[in-house]
């Protein structure tokens, strides 16, 4: 292995540490309360150092919340594409919402910075970086109505106030996992398939849904170009990844 090569693997490492050090941090006592010199002391390095990977604290969690992101749509393996193709779009659908309550018991670390922490920053100060999230909360859409242009849901839904309800449904109950609100003699992975069950079953049936645009606050399905950036903010609130 040459200097160069040595070089590169040793940074990567090093920045591995710094990334680890910082989750784990950030989880155990909140991204407010966590500073650069904490996370340099954890690693045994020199705050300058952190410095030389990442500019400020909020570049180490968007740094995170990439990863997380990937992990989540994730599982971009062939194989798991090919089996979701394979499946009747209601499936399909399923399949995808189930996703995001499994990355909560795979990756509860992530899922916390990500759905649970308040005082994180908002991605959308990331615009490029984090296309990708919001092309992930497009294509669910886009599933949700192909449920519908196949019959499998009413032509009445509203596929994004849809996705919230099928979104909000799991994350909650992944949040009461993880915070340890479900009883002991309670199954949470039962209660997360009822959650999603009955909310699909409800789209079935063609309960109408509420629209959940506001007038301050308009959605849209292209990039974020709302006028006032504090109104940009509140709509991406928990944190960020627009699948939720």
């Amino acid at each position: 292995m040459g200097i160069k090569e040595r070089q590169e693997r040793d940074r990567a490492a090093v920045r591995r540490a710094i990334l680890d050090a910082a989750r784990d941090l950030f989880v155990a006592e909140g991204y407010q309360n966590v500073s650069i010199r904490k996370i340099a002391e954890r690693i045994e390095y020199s705050p300058a150092a952190i410095y030389s990977y990442f500019p400020s604290k909020d570049d180490i969690f968007f740094a995170l919340a990439d990863e997380g992101f990937h992990l989540l749509g994730g599982a971009q393996e062939p194989e798991r594409q090919a089996h979701l193709r394979s499946l009747a779009p209601l499936d399909r659908v399923r399949a995808i919402f189930w996703r995001l309550y499994e990355f909560s018991r795979q990756h509860p670390q992530y899922f916390a910075l990500m759905f649970v922490d308040r005082s994180v920053p908002r991605i959308s100060r990331e615009y490029e970086r984090f296309r990708f999230a919001r092309e992930m909360k497009q294509h669910i859409i886009a599933e949700i109505a192909a449920c519908i242009d196949a019959g499998d849901l009413p032509s009445t839904v509203d596929p994004r106030a849809a996705m919230r309800a099928l979104s909000a449904g799991l994350v909650g109950v992944a949040v009461m996992r993880l915070s340890e609100r479900i009883a002991a003699d309670e199954d949470a992975d039962k209660i997360a398939a009822n959650a999603l069950d009955v909310t699909i079953a409800g789209l079935k049936s063609g309960v109408t849904l509420q629209s959940i645009a506001t007038a301050k606050c308009p959605l849209d399905d292209g990039a974020e170009h709302l006028e006032n950036p504090e109104n940009r903010d509140n709509r991406r609130h928990l944190t960020n990844v627009e699948t939720r």
